[in-house]
């Protein structure tokens, strides 16, 4: 099935050209040069992924992508300028997957796609019970992966697929640590790399999600130089 995707951006050369390239790809694609009218869009059509520009005009990405979080956790890929590092940071922690930095290879916007667009696929395929991964509980986490539940002290926690599967490879194994490296080929692939402050802002909003439940939550350590670890106790 075709996969559609939606691309938000001000500028109508990006447009154009992007568009291009992933229809020949064999994708669907819906373009909006704003944010305001790319939400009313995404809203009354759902897309399968989304690309956005961060500076846009009447709604830029970052607010678009706080808009879109609020009800719906699909793969968002922000495109930002070569100097917007805080932007990339924020856009990150406000739940986008991944970014990109203009001008970029649409070979490189290609690959990334379609690695959020396969783990988004198995993420949400429709399981046999005999084949489908348990349900894992570690003390006052319990995550289906085949539901893709998250549930702390019995309360939903709603992840994004990039954030379930970092926890789901910190709490397999707790108390052993897991470098950066390691977290970047369980969320995104061996074949794809993402630098370390990707993974480190992925971090960060997973705690936030967790603390918003419960303020004690501390789960999730911290190894200075090393990486993370998921605590057993």
């Amino acid at each position: 099935m075709q996969s559609t995707i939606a691309l938000v951006d001000d500028d109508r050369n990006i447009l154009t050209s992007v568009s291009i390239a992933l229809e020949a790809e064999g994708f669907k694609v819906r373009t909006y040069t704003n944010g305001s009218e790319a939400l009313r869009g995404m809203t009354s059509n759902p897309v399968d992924l989304a690309i956005l520009d961060i500076k846009m005009p009447r709604m830029d990405g970052m607010e678009l992508l706080g808009r879109l979080r609020q009800n719906t956790n699909l793969p968002i890929i922000f495109l930002t300028s070569k100097d917007d590092e805080v932007d990339e940071l924020m856009g990150l922690r406000m739940g986008a997957d991944d970014y990109i930095t203009k001008p970029f290879s649409q070979r490189l916007l290609l690959e990334r796609i379609r690695t959020l667009l396969r783990r988004e696929s198995i993420a949400k395929q429709e399981i046999s019970p005999e084949g489908s991964e348990k349900p894992m509980a570690r003390g006052d986490l319990v995550l289906d992966p085949a539901r893709h539940l998250c549930t702390w002290k019995g309360e939903t926690v709603n992840l994004t697929v990039t954030e379930f599967l970092l926890l789901k490879t910190l709490a397999r194994h707790p108390g052993h640590v897991k470098n950066r490296d390691q977290l970047m080929d369980a969320a995104y692939g061996e074949s794809v790399y993402v630098d370390d402050r990707t993974i480190d802002s992925h971090i960060k909003r997973l705690r936030k999600k967790f603390k918003e439940i419960d303020q004690d939550f501390g789960q999730i350590e911290t190894l200075y130089g090393v990486g993370y670890r998921y605590k057993d106790r």
